[in-house]
């Protein structure tokens, strides 16, 4: 037993130091980033608002995101710990599906994108793919009275590429740049 005793205490201590040099590094890299760790923020026209945290939009009039397993609230962040076989999970998702081509009506015959429907692991998404969003222009153009090549340029331009992964577009940011168009 006491041959188990002291490897066990270094590696204790040893772990905790390393825990401790990597949560420094995190918080100091944080610190000099753009935003100083502590998120992106957008002010417009008085309000300010959180682009890197999900927000819900009803209206008609604007791009939606994904959905949330926690209402969108950022204190309560997670997702519904529901697996694809679930059937309760499976008929909340079916009936997303419904409401989605329910309100564009134009995209009957479209694959959905899959974002549009299921909730992510945090249910904060902030994020929609280039899919998702040329999903909906047909029903923003109508909503808005505007030319379906005019909110597809705002896409374009609303797009950005991360270092991994697909390009993809923030629906705050999104929503905002559709509001400043005349």
């Amino acid at each position: 037993m006491k041959n188990f005793i002291k490897p066990a205490i270094v590696l204790t201590f040893g772990m905790a130091i390393l825990i401790a040099i990597y949560t420094v590094i995190t918080f100091g890299l944080g610190k000099i980033l753009p935003n100083k760790g502590l998120g992106e923020k957008i002010s417009q026209h008085g309000k300010t608002y959180y682009a890197n945290i999900g927000q819900e939009f009803k209206s008609a009039k604007y791009f939606h995101g994904r959905p949330s397993a926690v209402d969108y609230n950022a204190e309560g962040s997670g997702g519904s710990n529901k697996g694809p076989n679930n059937p309760e999970y499976l008929q909340t998702v079916k009936k997303r599906i419904e409401t989605l081509k329910t309100e564009n009506p134009e995209m009957q015959n479209v694959e959905v994108p899959e974002e549009l429907v299921t909730a992510s692991g945090s249910g904060l998404d902030p994020d929609i793919s280039v899919k998702g969003a040329e999903y909906q222009v047909k029903r923003i153009a109508k909503n808005r009275n505007l030319e379906e090549g005019r909110i597809q340029d705002l896409i374009d331009k609303n797009t950005y590429k991360p270092f991994f992964g697909p390009s993809k577009v923030n629906v705050l940011k999104l929503n905002l740049a559709l509001d400043e168009l005349k």
